[in-house]
């Protein structure tokens, strides 16, 4: 997909927005996507917060990043079935989300189930070795001195469970949070199979709706912004 077809959707977007409140891409945004995507799930809630380590010790805190759209996920990095799917897709994301102006209002947030296992060492080459870009990406831990399951706790906060198996791995759920600027739980999307585009389309409505207005979104707007990516 090319950079020129990935900022035509952006001006497109904006294009919308400009006539009228109805056209814009933040009105009523819940509700189009969810007749798009059936593995999207409103929320509009306060996020969990948190405060964790990245792989050099500095304490990171979602509130870090109250001005900018948040995707979050957990993985653990010796995951042997779902998780480097799961890492693929939200590279996928992030190269759509990377080659439009919106590069720098998303941060793309992982955080490992498996502190004791994903050492320093594991965090920083993780990202390289499922496609991740570093500018707008990093991948956490646990704090030095918090309890080895804190992860998996805070996990169970955005109400995905991991259950340690005897085999080392950890039976778990997949899921893709956004979290919308000032910290506001806006969505999940379930599992491995919702389109990545969707979930492109919705960040890029998310940016476009600073106070996500009630009046609805005419309904050719969607399949026409879609259209920009073929």
């Amino acid at each position: 997909m090319s950079l020129a077809r990935l900022t035509a959707v952006l001006i497109g977007a904006f294009a919308f927005a400009m006539p009228a409140m109805a056209h814009h891409p933040g009105a009523d945004l819940d509700r189009v996507m969810g007749s798009k995507e059936q593995f999207f799930q409103p929320i509009d809630s306060p996020a969990p917060p948190f405060k964790l380590a990245d792989a050099d010790g500095t304490i990171v805190r979602l509130s870090d990043f109250a001005d900018r759209i948040v995707v979050l996920n957990f993985v653990l990095a010796g995951c042997a079935d779902v998780c480097p799917l799961h890492s693929a897709l939200i590279a996928d994301v992030q190269s759509k989300i990377n080659a439009t102006p919106m590069k720098d209002m998303v941060q793309f947030i992982t955080v490992t189930t498996d502190p004791e296992v994903d050492t320093a060492d594991v965090l920083k080459s993780y990202g390289g070795a499922h496609g991740l870009d570093p500018r707008n990406w990093m991948f956490l831990t646990r704090r030095p001195g918090d309890p080895e399951d804190a992860t998996r706790k805070l996990s169970e906060t955005y109400n995905v469970r991991f259950q340690p198996q005897d085999d080392g791995q950890q039976l778990h759920g997949v899921v893709t949070h956004v979290i919308d600027r000032g910290s506001r739980f806006a969505a999940r999307f379930h599992g491995l199979r919702f389109e990545p585009l969707n979930l492109v389309l919705y960040i890029n409505g998310l940016t476009n709706a600073p106070s996500r207005p009630s009046k609805p979104t005419e309904a050719g707007w969607w399949d026409s912004v879609k259209g920009l990516f073929r």
